[in-house]
């Protein structure tokens, strides 16, 4: 019988990982999601975590909340953690009048003050009186997404936020997030299936696969063997966006 996943205290110092992952596996189904992951989550990085359909990106996001039963591993997480999430689509009733103000308001009241300091975060600002349905589809990721920093969390976890968006869409939200690092010091983990887009607000990428194919930086992982088998050659775009944004920035190291 394999053991269940305990999340226990990490150590609290502050270059501690807020979330450590040893050996995890998950099985749904019959059938193994995740097998033997390892990976770390460092104070104020943008982790991405790429991979096919049915490579077990949402599973490990689940795993990572605490909200998915897990056959093996340890979950280590920083005493005190507050995690954000944004899933990859929420339904609406249409027929429902739900302001955006009272939909942050769910389930629990928010402070006006509150309220209108996510927004701003999250690049929307002053449409709290909006109707939920009357949001493009831009203006509604940007409204979950400000629901998440009303945790005031320290590490924002991130499902395929941009599904549905355009490339411009998809590049003004990464812009935001790394905009929100930058503001408020959080760790992010993003799901992506935007390639082309993802790589110019990381700082590392994981490629999954059931288990972790390839880790690093974009450029080490755009380059990997493993990489390249999944997903084909083609990188040279997201490859060329990654360093055309980070020539001038920090660096980073391979993780």
């Amino acid at each position: 019988m394999t053991a269940p996943v305990r999340a226990v205290a990490a150590d609290a110092a502050p270059d501690a990982p807020l979330i450590e992952v040893t050996h995890l596996t998950v099985r749904q189904g019959g059938r193994t999601a995740l097998h033997d992951v390892s990976l770390a989550i460092a104070p104020g990085e943008i982790v991405t975590v790429v991979g096919p359909n049915g490579s077990g990106k949402t599973t490990l996001l689940r795993a990572l909340l605490g909200g998915t039963p897990a056959a093996a591993g340890t979950i280590r997480r920083r005493p005190g953690l507050t995690l954000g999430y944004v899933p990859q689509k929420l339904a609406v009733d249409a027929t429902l009048p739900l302001t955006v103000d009272r939909f942050l308001s769910l389930p629990r009241r928010a402070a006006p003050a509150d309220r209108r300091a996510a927004l701003e975060q999250a690049g929307l600002g002053d449409l709290g009186g909006r109707q939920m349905t009357a949001l493009s589809g831009g203006q509604f990721q940007r409204v979950l997404l400000a629901r998440a920093l009303l945790t005031r969390p320290d590490l924002l976890l991130l499902d395929e936020p941009t599904t549905g968006l355009d490339q411009t869409g998809s590049a003004a939200f990464y812009r935001r997030i790394e905009a929100l690092r930058n503001e408020m010091g959080c760790a992010v983990v993003m799901v992506s299936h935007d390639l082309h887009v993802v790589m110019s607000a990381s700082d590392r990428v994981i490629c999954l696969n059931g288990h972790v194919c390839c880790h690093g930086t974009p450029a080490t992982v755009a380059s990997a063997p493993e990489y390249r088998a999944l997903f084909g050659t083609g990188t040279g775009g997201a490859l060329a966006l990654y360093q055309h944004a980070h020539d001038h920035s920090h660096g980073t190291a391979d993780g």
